[in-house]
């Protein structure tokens, strides 16, 4: 092993409202609050987000404008995540490959991220 993860910086129009979901998804710490960047503190990674300028909301499935990162989150039940993640401020993608394995959700930035069964997180293509 060369490194550890440390953080995932996700670009967006509005960091601390990005943030902002994210604590309310996966708990943590915000430490660091400026105009152009957000901190959220997890146990042993850190979630940041920086404000860009131009930015544009993914568009996938299809990738006039790519989806820049893509997160997988492990839950217990997919129908209860989901609940809580629309609850959370997420939106349901219109797209779902294999909706009984894994759903597919956008931020509020529009960066797709999965909801994940233990079992498929990773042996999913």
């Amino acid at each position: 092993m060369i490194a550890t993860l440390a953080e995932v910086s996700l670009d967006s129009a509005d960091p601390e409202a990005l943030i902002g979901f994210y604590q309310r998804v996966l708990g943590g710490e915000v430490d660091v609050v400026s105009a152009d960047f957000v901190v959220l503190r997890l146990a042993g990674i850190a979630v940041t987000s920086s404000r860009v300028a131009d930015y544009r909301r993914p568009t996938w499935p299809h990738s006039t404008v790519p989806k820049q990162v893509h997160l997988d989150l492990r839950v217990g039940s997919l129908d209860a995540a989901e609940l809580a993640l629309v609850a959370a401020g997420a939106h349901r993608a219109d797209h779902q490959p294999h909706p009984d394995q894994y759903r597919v959700f956008l931020d509020p930035a529009g960066h797709p991220f999965c909801a994940c069964l233990p079992a498929d997180w990773v042996a999913r293509p």
